[in-house]
């Protein structure tokens, strides 16, 4: 039987791997090319670059908090969603299937307006904690689906031989097949990762000061927007692209410790 190859597409970065030569290459010119560029600007035109780059640093902080955090819930979210969406039980299948369902039909952007605009109605909602709880709410159903894809790739011989040794279902999973599915579940956990932080910038709309949001400031005092968002897309791209390459560093390792 031939084995079956991984497609793996996804909003974010590449993750850059040595095996692929052409990908390799393109994110070392990429990130020697955007740092380069960077460096160049702040060192030649020191105004408003350097003054700019201070003005976003605490955007920046804050791109990191909303995304690091959502993150973190979406994944928790999206544990007990792929279990519920490989349960035995009906209702809990049910459930599990629908809250995906429904949350990958709305787009993030009406989310976020949803929580923070209309649920403002009866609850008073933070501006930042409305977007971390959008943001792990939606990348909570994509999660979910990652992890059931990852549980359902582990074959049922596990399960089984797991079982005649006395381990009961709950035991099963979380030291059996769990285990075995991370290293399939990673890749597009980090992929989510690196498109849960570029879609940061949609919360931006709830006056949450990220990156963007700081841009944007400073371009209304400034009006100098050429600037000011080129430097904002390049502190992306960088941010991205270093996260890409972590994502593959942990994929190389983790293969390396299953071949051990």
């Amino acid at each position: 039987m031939t084995e079956t190859q991984k497609i793996d597409v996804g909003e974010g970065a590449a993750i850059p791997s040595r095996s692929d030569w052409g990908l390799f290459n393109a994110w070392v010119i990429s990130i020697v090319g955007a740092v380069s560029v960077i460096i160049y600007l702040l060192l030649a035109h020191p105004d408003p670059y350097r003054r700019l780059l201070v003005y976003l640093s605490d955007g920046i902080v804050i791109t990191f908090q909303v995304t690091v955090t959502s993150i973190i819930c979406a994944c928790v979210i999206g544990l007990i969603t792929g279990l519920g969406r490989v349960s035995k039980n009906k209702a809990i299948n049910l459930v599990a299937s629908t809250y995906v369902e429904i949350i990958r039909g709305i787009p993030l952007l009406v989310q976020l307006f949803y929580i923070y605009y209309a649920l403002g109605r009866f609850l008073n909602v933070h501006d930042l904690t409305a977007a971390i709880i959008a943001m792990s709410v939606c990348y909570g159903a994509y999660m979910g689906e990652v992890f059931r894809a990852g549980i359902t790739a582990i074959d049922k011989g596990q399960t089984e031989a797991a079982r005649s040794l006395g381990l009961n279902g709950k035991q099963t999973m979380f030291m059996v097949i769990l285990p075995q599915a991370w290293r399939t579940i990673l890749p597009p956990v980090g992929n989510e990762f690196i498109a849960l932080l570029k879609d940061t910038s949609l919360v931006s709309i709830l006056a949450v000061s990220d990156l963007l949001r700081r841009g944007r400031e400073f371009s209304s005092e400034t009006f100098l927007y050429f600037e000011t968002y080129t430097l904002v897309a390049l502190i992306y791209l960088v941010i991205t692209l270093i996260l890409s390459k972590g994502v593959s560093i942990m994929e190389a390792r983790l293969s390396h410790y299953v071949r051990r």
